[in-house]
């Protein structure tokens, strides 16, 4: 047997008091007789007064039972079969030295980790996969459905985790790509976070072929409109060119856009504070990407057996009345 709700059983902690107030009860109630009455009549009342006590137990028993029921006792089983319907998201997540811009609290990166952490808390049904890239990309994890996975494998994304510099976002695009089901070519969006420039100058050229694989691209472009210096990582300060001067992290929305327009997807600019990721999903994703069905599960379906023990409370809580009014004789 097995109980839904277990935490329902410290209600039994009840009984003591209930069984205490029954028995201080019947002591009164004899206690009275006693007083008002004679030996005699008080002897021929001991049976009334055996009812008494039996009726007591009832009581007890039925309140007992009643919260048993509460617990949802289940014992039994059927294997039922679990279908999901949901969209295949691959968020590809630029990591390189350039997201570590503080225009957006308290980086761009881990400001849009918050955000992608945010969008796992929405997710019902989903699978969903993370591509980090910088000057390459690579497959970070999966498309899943177990959402604490890509939980962890989000948290361990860092500027560190691709040695290669720069922004590769065609790379990015085929790599996401090619992480979806091949033999399934319906319902599969890839979800584009970047804060700079194409440096191969492919981003286009992947967004007409991932067009052509049916993947809707949404882009995000996080930063300031002006740009933003890129602190140093191994030294104070900021990344300065070979004249000295600051080097800042600019936006190509016009590249970001056209990808977007591409693929049929939408591009939003990030404003500070907000990626508006929660946004892309549901008036983006959930109205332009058909939903399907995802793998199949199957789970134990378990019998509810708490009616059983309703049903006998019920019996206990009512026998003193049935027992007053049905009895033979009464």
């Amino acid at each position: 047997m097995r109980l839904a709700e277990p935490q329902y059983l410290h209600l039994i902690w009840l009984v003591i008091p209930l069984v205490w107030l029954l028995v201080w009860s019947h002591r009164k109630r004899t206690e009275l007789l006693e007083v008002l009455l004679s030996a005699p009549l008080v002897s021929r009342l001991a049976g009334s007064q055996s009812a008494s006590k039996s009726n007591a137990v009832f009581i007890v028993l039925g309140v007992f039972l009643l919260i048993l029921a509460l617990s949802q006792p289940r014992w039994g089983y059927r294997w039922e079969d679990l279908r999901r319907e949901g969209v295949d998201i691959i968020i590809a997540l630029d990591v390189s030295n350039s997201m570590l811009a503080q225009d957006i609290k308290p980086n761009r990166l881990e400001r849009a980790k918050r955000k992608i952490a945010d969008l796992l808390d929405m997710l019902e049904g989903d699978r969903v996969g993370l591509v980090a890239f910088a000057g390459t990309s690579y497959l970070q994890t999966p498309l899943t459905l177990d959402y604490g996975a890509a939980r962890i494998f989000l948290n361990a994304i860092d500027t560190e985790l691709i040695p290669v510099q720069g922004t590769a976002i065609g790379h990015a695009i085929r790599t996401a790509v090619k992480a979806f089901n091949t033999q399934d070519t319906r319902s599969r969006a890839i979800i584009l976070i970047t804060d700079g420039e194409d440096q191969t100058g492919e981003a286009l050229t992947a967004a007409k072929w991932a067009s052509e694989q049916k993947v809707k691209i949404f882009a995000i472009g996080i930063g300031a409109g002006l740009g933003a210096p890129i602190p140093n990582t191994d030294s104070a300060g900021f990344k300065k060119d070979a004249s000295g001067e600051v080097v800042l992290s600019k936006l190509d929305e016009t590249t970001l856009q056209n990808i977007a327009l591409e693929t049929g997807g939408s591009y939003v600019r990030s404003v500070t504070e907000d990626i508006d990721l929660q946004k892309v999903y549901l008036e983006n994703i959930k109205r332009k990407v058909d939903k399907r069905e995802i793998t199949t599960e199957r789970r134990k379906k378990w019998t509810e057996r708490f009616q059983w023990f309703i049903g006998l409370a019920l019996l206990c809580l009512s026998r003193d009345y049935f027992r007053r009014h049905f009895q033979p004789g009464a």
